[in-house]
């Protein structure tokens, strides 16, 4: 079927939309009309390194409504709201271990650019395009796995919950489901773009005491205040942002979150611990370095990975919604919306700072 998709050609190349060729549903996939998708910094990786062959249509934060299902699909029917999030192959040890987000073909299967069975979905007259995410949700429609989309209520405004799906996802799930801090302890989050504000959100459910949000940009700071940080610090204007951490919570932090990747940041979230402090990474980074003895042995801390939430996403988006409905996780304030058109200039103002959350607006629900 004819489609529009924007479609970016090579490394650092705009978007352009275009008429594509989109495959019909095989199966135990679904067609998807799209509604709406987030912008994400892993789509600007995607875009501007060679993490995923290009041509390609990304996007992998998309929620439509499924016009067709293909034999085997048996959880969802016509008509049906969904979120299209990252696949997982459901067969590995971390996926029949509850922890998809570290299956063992999980980079191959998201940026290798083709479906989940090995082939291409979009073509550009004879030329095929890269898949993203199992899904390229960058289109008026498109085609996913029944494992990696998740039915949503249909009371819910659709075009606000695609970022469920990855980056909201992200922030959220690491406070919830891996760091779990207990009841008045402290927690500090490093970058308070889409992914640092979910986490903010979510360690004010779980009633931290000090939480903690750091920034380069006042007005992501003041969002941070309004979403339940306790405490704000701008990284421009403290002369030492550790020491800052250490008075604020007398001694350092329980928790730290860094969702920027930059390596002296990363330390600074790290000598900003005190004692047996935990310290996830969520941003993407290069290189890092440290005094393994006074930066993190010697005090018994701990540095580790997180990937997309150590969430579920068919147990943990539903949750996410129902905290949202209940007026708990506003998630929808971090959220501008763009027309599909304007996908350039949505990329140029998340990368600026001057949006939060950019949403493209690709069709009605």
């Amino acid at each position: 079927m004819k489609i529009n998709a924007a479609v970016t050609s090579g490394e650092g190349k705009p978007f352009e939309i275009k008429d594509i060729e989109l495959q019909e549903p095989k199966a135990n996939e679904v067609l998807i009309r799209v509604v709406a998708s987030g912008v994400c910094h892993t789509d600007m990786v995607a875009r501007d390194t060679g993490i995923t062959p290009k041509p390609a249509v990304l996007g992998h934060e998309g929620s439509g409504i499924i016009e067709k299902v293909g034999t085997g699909v048996e959880n969802f029917e016509e008509g049906d709201h969904v979120v299209m999030s990252y696949v997982h192959c459901g067969n590995c040890e971390q996926c029949l271990s509850g922890y998809p987000a570290t299956c063992e073909f999980l980079t191959p299967m998201n940026f290798g650019g083709k479906a989940q069975d090995g082939t291409h979905r979009h073509y550009e007259g004879d030329d095929e395009l890269s898949m993203f995410f199992g899904q390229s949700s960058f289109a008026t429609y498109a085609i996913a796995h029944e494992q990696n989309i998740v039915k949503v209520p249909k009371d819910v405004d659709l075009s606000i919950l695609g970022p469920l799906g990855c980056g909201i996802q992200t922030g959220a799930g690491t406070v919830l489901n891996n760091l779990k801090p207990e009841f008045g302890t402290s927690i500090v989050i490093f970058g308070a773009g889409g992914v640092g504000l979910s986490a903010v959100m979510a360690a004010k459910i779980v009633n931290c005491e000090h939480i903690i949000a750091v920034d380069l940009h006042d007005s992501r700071l003041e969002t941070a205040k309004e979403l339940g940080a306790t405490h704000v610090i701008n990284g421009n204007k403290s002369e030492d942002v550790v020491e800052k951490i250490k008075e604020i919570t007398g001694g350092g932090s329980h928790y730290a979150i860094d969702t920027t990747g930059v390596s002296p940041v990363v330390k600074q979230a790290l000598q900003g611990l005190r004692p047996r402090g935990e310290l996830a990474i969520i941003g993407v980074g290069s290189d890092f370095e440290m005094n393994l003895m006074e930066d993190l042995m010697a005090e018994g801390k701990m540095i580790k990975g997180v990937i997309e939430g150590d969430a579920v996403p068919k147990v943990f988006i539903p949750k996410l919604i129902r905290y949202y409905q209940q007026g708990l996780f506003p998630f929808d304030k971090l959220i501008k919306h763009y027309d599909f058109d304007d996908i350039n200039q949505a990329f140029e103002d998340s990368e600026s700072g001057e949006t939060i959350k950019p949403v493209l607006k690709i069709g009605k629900e």
